[in-house]
């Protein structure tokens, strides 16, 4: 394990970090369409349905313990920055152990889960049965897909992201060769599908764990350390109730889009993908902001803090105007790729210059989530977030009348809210590093 220097903080060093993080990100939609393509070969549209739907059931709750990626990317940090290279380690292995009793009790509730998840997303019998065939082997890496969080935040922490890189890609790799052998190779269908997913978890789980054995193989007694243990417990409770906030704020925006008709929401859907290619971008820079600031604060360092962040909202700054510019140009043919019904491009061209807009309105809440983060002001966020999701419903009711410009509008509000509010919290880390 590398020592903890914060010195050196230079371009260099945040693209370093970043842009691994990027190329990581764009392995994920390509391991989805590959799921698609190879089970299209089976000729039927219930098992295609019956993927994407059981799919987005675990994603959705697996989504639930992303905490445990930030958390412990703003710990780990931390540590690393303070040259506490035994806790750097414990904090690992806190991790993977909340990662085991979460995949276990996933696994433990299945049933009731999966009922309680039919009732909400109903679908044909076909599909259904289809679905809880893909379901019942994926539940199998719950804790395998749980514990890869753990690993890549602490892997981000130490800098290592071209590992975190590797990692995908060796997930994604062997979910992609298994896919074809499983499903074309010897017909499998659905539970081939699942298969291939459930063993490239669990090879990448294996492979993660050798790239951490540094921090795995350090000795430390304090792994069970109740204050410690709370501390974390502390910070991936308040990351986890910002995240639900913030998807159930993104999740309504698509309910509010469907009372405007199906034609609104399809176009409103597409667009939303240009949100998801610009996380792609700034993730990078943001997660950038954690390890260096988390480092800075671990060494008390208001120097190193503000250089941090400095560096890291000059490359957001410039990844949001090269977001913003390649929307500009090549949106209508983004829209063009993503559907061919003549309604719903229509409509989307019509509303593009908002998700032109966003990269340049978004950017101020990606960089200082990832300073809060990395500062593990998690509570600061917490409110802040209680606070953007108010305002935002509050313009969501004022604004939707209007039509899907209305909607679009309170989006940027909780845009703007989200920036707001942190900034006014963010002198708090600076002083806090100054004093004595």
């Amino acid at each position: 394990m590398t020592a903890g220097p914060i010195q050196d903080l230079t371009h260099a060093r945040v693209l370093r970090i970043a842009l691994p993080i990027v190329a990581a990100n764009v392995t994920v939609p390509l391991l989805g369409l590959v799921d698609t393509a190879v089970i299209g070969q089976l000729g039927q549209a219930a098992p295609i349905g019956a993927v994407g739907l059981g799919a987005v059931i675990l994603s959705s709750v697996y989504w639930i313990f992303g905490f445990l990626r930030m958390g412990t990317t703003g710990l780990t940090a931390q540590a690393h920055g303070a040259g506490n290279a035994g806790e750097v380690g414990a904090i690992l292995k806190r991790g993977l152990l909340i990662a085991a009793a979460g995949g276990l009790l996933l696994i433990a509730v299945q049933l009731p889960f999966f009922w309680a998840a039919f009732r909400i997303a109903p679908a044909s019998a076909e599909v259904e049965s289809f679905t809880r065939t893909y379901l019942a082997v994926r539940i199998w890496g719950a804790p395998a897909i749980i514990a890869t969080y753990a690993l890549s935040g602490w892997l981000i922490a130490l800098e290592r992201t071209r590992a975190v890189l590797a990692l995908q890609l060796v997930m994604n790799g062997t979910n992609i060769a298994l896919d074809i052998a499983f499903v074309i190779g010897l017909g499998w269908g659905i539970a081939g599908v699942a298969s291939a997913t459930v063993i490239a978890e669990w090879s990448g789980v294996a492979f993660g764990l050798w790239l951490c054995r540094d921090g795995l193989a350090t000795t430390s007694t304090r792994v069970f350390d109740a204050l410690r243990l709370r501390h974390m417990a502390s910070v991936n409770g308040d990351i986890m109730v910002r995240s639900v906030l913030l998807t159930g704020s993104f999740t309504t925006f698509l309910f509010v889009s469907a009372g405007q008709g199906d034609t609104q929401l399809a176009a409103n859907q597409i667009l939303l993908q240009f949100l998801t290619l610009m996380a792609f971008l700034l993730d990078g820079f943001a997660f950038a902001a954690e390890t260096l600031v988390g480092q800075a604060v671990g060494a008390r360092r208001a120097s190193a803090f503000r250089q941090a962040v400095r560096l890291s909202a000059l490359w957001c700054a410039g990844g949001a105007l090269l977001m913003a510019l390649g929307f500009a140009l090549f949106g209508t043919t983004i829209i063009d790729l993503l559907t061919t019904a003549p309604d719903v491009r229509a409509s989307a061209r019509v509303f593009l210059i908002w998700a032109v807009l966003s990269p340049l309105f978004g950017v101020a809440s990606f960089l200082l989530d990832g300073i809060f983060i990395g500062a593990t002001r998690t509570k600061e966020m917490r409110n802040a977030m209680i606070v953007s999701v108010a305002v935002y419903a509050v313009a969501l009711w004022l604004l939707s009348p209007i039509g899907n410009h209305g909607l679009w509008a309170a989006m940027f509000v909780l845009y703007g809210m989200r920036a707001v509010t942190l900034a006014a919290l963010y002198p708090r880390i600076p002083r806090a590093l100054e004093a004595p």
